[in-house]
């Protein structure tokens, strides 16, 4: 594309693929801006986290500019970040040349406009925050590639033995204690796995004991606080911003944790630190880039990705988990078990794993440092962006453009199915397009193919286990259904066993002539239906309700009148 600015053509390159709009696109000034210094940053990081909130803080953005690339200014700003100054890409045909590690630099950009202290990493720049261009970055990263393709074997068996435990323990809590919440238990398993695939052997063999998913969270925490934000009622909104957003958070309040987890890691991990050592990357350094690859990559993509698969697979409804274990349980019975090739051949299955990486992906956030002049293509515009410019990408609105996914919004699970294939090149979780594959050149994650694996060996192992209504009553473990089932749990179990006899006569007469559990027999369930209204009535499962009155109006309390009308008497 020729340029039509003063710049010169020749240090401007275009940032179009095949997959961009026609060259001839109408170069554009970037809309928006920074705000004056100091106060522009903390009024965008005060919009973003409590005044509008992230996905509201993009759209009033792309609806004033009537663009999706503007500038802006990005959290966290002073005095944590020296310059909050962005570009945001908001549509998935921008969005790429994020990846393009040619024209964009990543140096020190992995989590936004600011670096978590190196004391939190040993001393180290671990290779999150290397560019391709610095030599360690390649050494560091084989090395990476090395060790999974070692562990090649294990992935499927030792995650299905830890999915198995999962499972186990959620069933015991929920029996012991009517209620269980799927994050902490998800999250433990998760720690152990990778352990045990790292380390082989058991983190409670350790020093860690059962706490090694503990620890690394308060370590992740430390380096991800900037960007977070904690709920907190509206009152001590100020104080949480000066507390996490204004300046760092010591590291030497997490340097125990992290010890702990490195020297774990260090005595258990001989023969790869060896192999380190061979490659020309020093034991501790080696180490404390292992630390991060499986505490904050690994794990702490576990612990996002897990979660998120649970609730949109249990939200999509009855229809898809038939459909899921029809063709899971024919496909494993077919090739004699769970196997590298069954998955291949599972469509729906990594279609709905795809799927749940495009609706929520596990990296919200990308960053990169334009190399050169550069122009950058959205769908309807042209847009130059000068060397040494922040470039920001929102994923959830990236791979939710409306102008390349039929009801973005939506959870289908067929999407990625059949001709929908094609569509896997703009599901950009990995830090590159699905359909590529990370290099030591590239940014893009190295365990990018062994995360959408483990998604699949999830959902397998789910309904292999459960059926619908079952895997339903999991996913109950999510958002605010989690109240109502320990509540129901618990008001039937103290209601005494002559309820119980009644219930079961009622449920197992009905669902025997009914021929099974059907809408039609659940209507007939009267008793049944008492129960669950009582427990709704006796203990909602939202406590609160709040409304602003449109008018002056008159709210009667029957009870006031009559207590005050037996006072006069």
């Amino acid at each position: 594309m020729s340029s039509k600015s003063s710049s010169s053509p020749s240090k401007l390159q275009s940032s179009s693929s095949d997959d961009s709009p026609p060259t001839d696109l109408p170069l554009k000034p970037i809309p928006g801006n920074y705000g004056k210094p100091f106060f522009g940053p903390i009024k965008d990081r005060l919009d973003y986290f409590y005044h509008q909130g992230k996905d509201t803080f993009f759209q009033t953005r792309i609806q004033e500019h009537q663009s999706t690339v503007f500038r802006t200014n990005m959290p966290p700003g002073p005095f944590i970040s020296s310059n909050s100054n962005v570009i945001a890409l908001l549509d998935a045909i921008s969005f790429p040349i994020l990846f393009d590690t040619s024209k964009v630099q990543k140096l020190n950009v992995f989590v936004g406009t600011y670096m978590p202290s190196t004391a939190l990493t040993g001393g180290y720049r671990v290779c999150a925050y290397l560019d391709p261009s610095e030599p360690k970055h390649a050494l560091l990263k084989r090395l990476i590639f090395s060790i999974l393709a070692s562990l090649h074997d294990k992935f499927i068996p030792l995650f299905r033995n830890c999915l198995s435990e999962l499972f186990v323990n959620l069933e015991d809590q929920f029996s012991d204690k009517g209620k269980v919440y799927f994050n902490t238990i998800s999250d433990k398993m998760s720690f152990d796995f990778v352990f045990r695939l790292f380390c082989d052997q058991n983190p409670s063999d350790t020093r860690l004991g059962s706490k090694g998913s503990t620890m690394s969270d308060k370590w992740l925490f430390f380096q991800l606080a900037p960007l977070m934000t904690l709920g907190l009622p509206k009152l001590l909104n100020f104080f949480e911003d000066v507390l996490l957003h204004t300046f760092p958070l010591p590291a030497f309040l997490v340097k125990s944790d992290y010890n702990k987890l490195y020297n774990a890691f260090y005595g258990s991990m001989a023969s790869i630190l060896d192999e380190a050592e061979q490659s020309g990357i020093k034991r501790n350094e080696a180490c404390h880039n292992l630390v991060f690859m499986a505490g904050f990559n690994t794990y702490g993509g576990l612990k996002t990705l897990l979660p998120a698969l649970i609730k949109w697979v249990g939200l999509a409804g009855e229809k898809l988990h038939r459909e899921l274990c029809d063709e899971i349980r024919t496909i494993v019975r077919a090739e004699g078990g769970v196997t590298f090739s069954a998955l291949e051949k599972m469509t729906l299955t990594k279609s709905v794993v795809y799927e749940a990486l495009r609706i929520e992906p596990p990296v919200a956030f990308q960053y990169a440092k334009a190399k050169e002049d550069l122009v950058v293509h959205s769908h309807d515009a042209a847009f130059k962006i000068k060397r040494g410019e922040m470039i920001f990408g929102y994923q959830p609105f990236a791979t939710k453009d409306p102008k390349v996914f039929e009801n973005p919004e939506e959870f289908v699970g067929h999407r990625f199915v059949g001709e929908g294939e094609k569509l896997l090149k703009y599901v950009y979780w990995s830090n590159g397009r699905e359909i590529d594959d990370p290099t030591v050149e590239n940014k893009q994650c190295p365990a990018k193919d062994l995360v959408v694996l483990l998604s699949r060996v999830m959902l397998v192992e789910l309904f292999l286990r459960y059926d619908t209504f079952t895997i339903e009553a999991g996913t109950l473990l999510l958002g605010g259904l989690k109240t109502l089932l320990p509540a129901l749990i618990k008001w039937v179990g103290l209601a005494g066993e002559k309820l119980h006899r009644e219930l079961c006569d009622e449920i197992r007469t009905i669902v025997r002539a009914e021929g099974g559990v059907t809408f039609s027999a659940l209507e007939k369930m009267t008793l049944t239906k008492s129960v669950v209204y009582e427990a709704l009535r006796f203990e909602p499962p939202v406590a609160f309700q709040y409304a602003k009155a449109k008018k002056d109006l008159v709210v009667h309390r029957p009870m006031m009148r009559l207590l005050r009308s037996r006072r006069r008497k």
